[in-house]
């Protein structure tokens, strides 16, 4: 049983975890590729209004304001988020968790095996959005932006979509019900994203260090490439609200 439950997780969801990397991959490809008509349209504007305005027109700055700062790391948390809480709490409630746990496996195991599977998934989709902004990479005008700095950007997408499968499935873990699991994960996730957008805008710099985008993405992977501290909070933080949720997990009547 030692690497039983993960092997079946990732045989369950094989269709699921296809079409979320290749929607995944397919909307960044679509939107990154759009990046030469939309630097024409920059280019046309005057230039105290791009200055105002703070537009940056290289590709980093593009892809920093749109397809990595808004589009993708939205559908990574939607994924994380849906994904990790159905993973114990989707069982429990159907009446399939103690099936599982009548079986030689200790519910520590049973939740890190099915987290794995989350962060393989994770790791895949990722992986698959780095093939493809590589592919479109000189079609697009990309070329600034080197594989390294890409592949940056998508090992922090990985973990922002870990994170908050972390979070959703340790708090499905600990009250046993998905739709609490679900939803409270969303809410953090709205504030947390908001708290990143609008710190800045309030005057209020220090907020924006207390959600998980901006570790994300504060650091300008595509211009700066590996922020390691960066990838430290946020592995720490999946670490952290996986443990709490799996203790309580380990102390509670299943049913």
């Amino acid at each position: 049983m030692n690497t039983a439950v993960f092997a079946k997780s990732l045989s369950d969801n094989r269709r699921a975890l296809a079409g979320w990397a290749l929607g995944t991959a397919a909307v960044g490809m679509t939107y990154a590729s759009t990046y030469p008509s939309q630097r024409d349209n920059t280019a046309s504007l005057p230039e105290a209004l791009r200055e105002a305005l703070h537009i940056d027109a290289t590709a980093a700055g593009y892809l920093h304001a749109s397809v990595f700062g808004v589009i993708l790391p939205l559908l990574a948390m939607i994924y994380g988020v849906s994904t990790g809480s159905r993973t114990l709490a989707g069982d429990e409630e159907a009446g399939r968790l103690d099936l599982l746990l009548a079986h030689p496996v200790t519910r520590t195991s049973l939740a890190l095996q099915r987290f794995a599977a989350l962060t393989v998934g994770a790791g895949a989709i990722s992986l698959l959005v780095w093939l493809a902004m590589l592919a479109i990479r000189d079609s697009a005008g990309l070329t600034s932006v080197t594989p390294a700095e890409f592949l940056a950007q998508c090992v922090n997408l990985a973990l922002l979509a870990i994170t908050f499968g972390a979070l959703s499935l340790g708090l499905g873990a600990a009250v046993g019900r998905r739709a609490v699991a679900l939803a409270t994960t969303a809410i953090i996730g709205v504030l947390s994203y908001t708290a990143h957008a609008l710190a800045g805008q309030i005057g209020a710099d220090w907020l924006a260090y207390t959600s998980p985008f901006h570790y994300y993405i504060g650091g300008e992977p595509l211009k700066n490439g590996f922020q390691l501290g960066d990838i430290a909070v946020l592995a720490v933080t999946a670490f952290v609200v996986l443990a709490v949720g799996v203790m309580r997990f380990n102390r509670r009547d299943v049913g």
